[in-house]
């Protein structure tokens, strides 16, 4: 059952999934349309999921279920991803890799692989101050709080 996102608790656990390079608009819409769609049926052993999710940036599908309503099971995350793995294919994009890194410069959005990220930051082209995406965290509290900060204050903070 879908909840609108700056509706759910707080506690609810979250999912990232950033993309390897921005959408464009018409990509976002469908990416809406289908999340939202699986969103609207998403189920835990035949029990409907309190959810919700959001898009930032035209990059990032943030995917929220309230835990303490039902909990996501395996396979429900299971189904979850099933449908972030046909965006990765529809749109030839990487929703899926871990080890890359999603940073601001300026403005606009950066992503370089994890490799790539380390060797910046020892050259320099990027510090402790610069703004990062830190796609692990779990709640919606975190995700407000923690998301999108300096490196500094982050996982990051061990390349400076």
């Amino acid at each position: 059952m879908f909840v609108p996102f700056e509706e759910m608790p707080k506690s609810s656990r979250i999912w990232i999934y950033q993309s390897d390079r921005k959408l464009f608009d018409e990509e976002t819409a469908e990416v809406d349309k289908t999340i939202k769609e699986f969103v609207e049926g998403w189920v835990a052993h035949s029990t409907p999921l309190r959810a919700s999710y959001i898009i930032k940036y035209n990059r990032f599908v943030i995917l929220a279920v309230d835990q303490e309503y039902h909990p996501a099971s395996g396979c429900s995350i299971d189904s979850s991803v099933k449908v972030i793995q046909d965006l990765e294919s529809k749109f030839k994009v990487d929703l899926l890799d871990k080890m890359n890194v999603t940073y601001k410069t300026g403005e606009f959005i950066a992503h370089k692989s994890l490799i790539d990220f380390k060797k910046m930051a020892k050259e320099k082209a990027v510090n402790a101050n610069t703004i990062v995406f830190n796609n692990l965290v779990n709640t919606i509290e975190e995700f407000e709080d923690f998301w999108e900060v300096p490196a500094a204050e982050s996982w990051h903070s061990r390349f400076f």
